[in-house]
């Protein structure tokens, strides 16, 4: 049976969908990669996860569905360089709104964006109040693709925790789910080496965070080395994104932010 909610029939959405059900939207977006990477590089990493991890959590006993991948979003970082397709925080803000609203209408509660592009996280978060509040749905955004940056060993590059686009990780996955799509020959390492002596500063998880566009690191884009990537390495990434992605279903799955009541005539 299909877990793509779109290719069922309108009819039979009321008696397939129920409170347990769970609804998987990948976002991506549709921006520059470097020389090296075709612009659909996110969306491709969202998309791909979320079928695999859909399928999996199915087989498992999982009541989870696939919507129609966000494609376009919001990308304005990369602006500046022409075939970058990009939409506003506000824009992006309203289509996650309306979405939540046509969700409501089912008898689905739990909606997980799984994102696979870091400019989309804050405003995630932030969507996942505001549909909870509006709409009364359970809403979780989770990484698509869970790679870290290259750590200098076993034949990674060192990154110096700045691997954050076209850089090894990424460029990895996509040379195993799309070689076809990646252009090796014009791998180039593009890292902000300067910055990796702070303490406060920085990307993933630092406590200081700041504004960037990815031309102020390099005319390239890049932020990050792909040199050394390949498709081992990525079919190994891609398969532990998967495998998270489903754990984080499966706990979705249980998830309820009171406590269970204890259960009658227990001590």
């Amino acid at each position: 049976m299909t877990r793509l909610l779109a290719e069922l029939p309108g009819s039979a959405v009321a008696s397939t969908l129920t409170s347990e059900s769970i609804l998987v939207v990948p976002v991506g977006a549709i921006e520059h990669h470097g020389p090296h990477l075709p612009l659909m590089t996110d969306a491709l990493i969202a998309e791909s996860v979320a079928t695999a991890a859909v399928g999996r959590g199915a087989e498992a006993g999982l009541d989870v569905w696939q919507l129609p991948t966000l494609a376009i979003t919001k990308s304005d970082e990369h602006h500046w360089a022409p075939g970058t397709l990009w939409i506003t925080a506000d824009t992006l803000m309203s289509v996650l709104r309306d979405l939540g609203r046509s969700i409501a209408a089912t008898r689905a509660k739990k909606v997980v964006f799984l994102n696979g592009h870091g400019g989309n996280t804050a405003l995630l978060q932030v969507a996942n109040r505001e549909l909870r509040r509006l709409y009364g749905l359970q809403t979780f955004s989770a990484p698509a693709g869970r790679v870290g940056a290259g750590s200098g060993s076993d034949g990674e590059p060192d990154e110096f925790g700045m691997g954050i686009h076209a850089g090894y990780g990424e460029t990895s996955i996509v040379m195993h789910l799309r070689p076809d799509l990646v252009h090796e020959s014009l791998f180039e390492r593009n890292v902000p080496e300067h910055l990796a002596s702070f303490s406060q500063i920085g990307f993933n998880g630092y406590p200081v965070s700041f504004g960037w566009l990815s031309n102020d690191f390099g005319p390239s884009g890049v932020v990050g080395d792909p040199t050394g990537s390949n498709a081992v390495a990525g079919a190994a990434m891609f398969d532990r994104s998967v495998t998270l992605a489903v754990e984080a279903l499966e706990e979705i799955s249980r998830f309820s932010p009171r406590a269970p009541s204890p259960s009658s005539g227990t001590s």
